[in-house]
């Protein structure tokens, strides 16, 4: 398991697929709300000057030298729906995130998010 304290020191780092091929640098952690446990990171993908943030799930995620190897194809990753690098992603959309992975959402009894950046 990753703990939110260690791969927030792997900031800016590459983020790659199984195969080794590079996705894109990570931004930033987000925690699964009701767990407080890693749950997607976002990484930076795009040319200079059309960057934007994807979501990658931190499940079997492994951390090496100076990479986070996500468990999912880099195709898959960079399809996934995207925030631009300076925006939040809105709650309304953190399903349509989970569901690009085949994931289950399962927000919080009042509807709270179930995704927090850390």
């Amino acid at each position: 398991m990753i703990r939110t304290a260690d791969i927030r020191e792997w900031r800016t780092q590459n983020v790659v697929d199984p195969r080794g091929r590079v996705i894109g640098e990570l931004e930033a952690v987000y925690v699964d709300t009701r767990t407080d446990e890693p749950a997607m990171a976002t990484v930076r993908v795009g040319l200079p000057g059309r960057r934007r943030l994807v979501f990658a799930p931190l499940e079997g995620a492994m951390v090496g030298p100076g990479y986070v190897q996500v468990a999912h194809d880099k195709a898959l990753v960079k399809r996934c729906p995207s925030i631009g690098t300076d925006d939040v992603l809105p709650v309304e959309d953190e399903e349509t995130v989970f569901r690009h992975y085949g994931l289950a959402y399962q927000p919080g009894a009042n509807g709270e998010r179930q995704l927090a950046r850390r």
